[in-house]
């Protein structure tokens, strides 16, 4: 068996299907989790950064309330971290895919969500003091 023989190469040439950034980058011009969203607009990818932001303030809420003791059952109190906990995995996966679009505007916004969302929890438990909850 000859090992000169050329091995056949795939097409590397993305018709009708646009090119992922693999480098960070400024501008609108982002898909982010889907290929229209933004779509280019600005209107749109302010919204988007609002939204990111947002749900990272939400992923760090969570993790402060997978955290907090309750009183129900044993059973019952798993369910709800457990459940808690899925969400705040699938809501970083989110972001975390979010991030990968490799724009500067999106990973500010998730980082100082994320900032946010921990000052907020922490300054809400030293005001109840339960600084050592989280």
């Amino acid at each position: 068996m000859s090992h000169d023989m050329p091995m056949p190469m795939p097409n590397h040439t993305m018709d009708g299907m646009s090119m992922m950034h693999m480098t960070f980058f400024w501008g609108k011009n982002v898909a982010m989790l889907f290929d229209d969203w933004p779509n280019g607009k600005l209107g749109m990818y302010i919204l988007a950064l609002v939204v990111l932001f947002a749900v990272a303030v939400a992923i760090e809420f969570l993790a402060y309330f997978s955290a907090v003791k309750t009183r129900a059952s044993p059973i019952m109190s798993g369910l709800a971290h457990a459940s808690v906990h899925g969400l705040r995995m699938a809501l970083a996966y989110l972001v975390m895919l979010a991030v990968m679009s490799y724009n500067i505007g999106v990973f500010i916004c998730v980082v100082v969500g994320h900032a946010f969302g921990y000052f907020l929890v922490k300054y809400r438990a030293a005001l109840k003091g339960k600084d050592d909850l989280v």
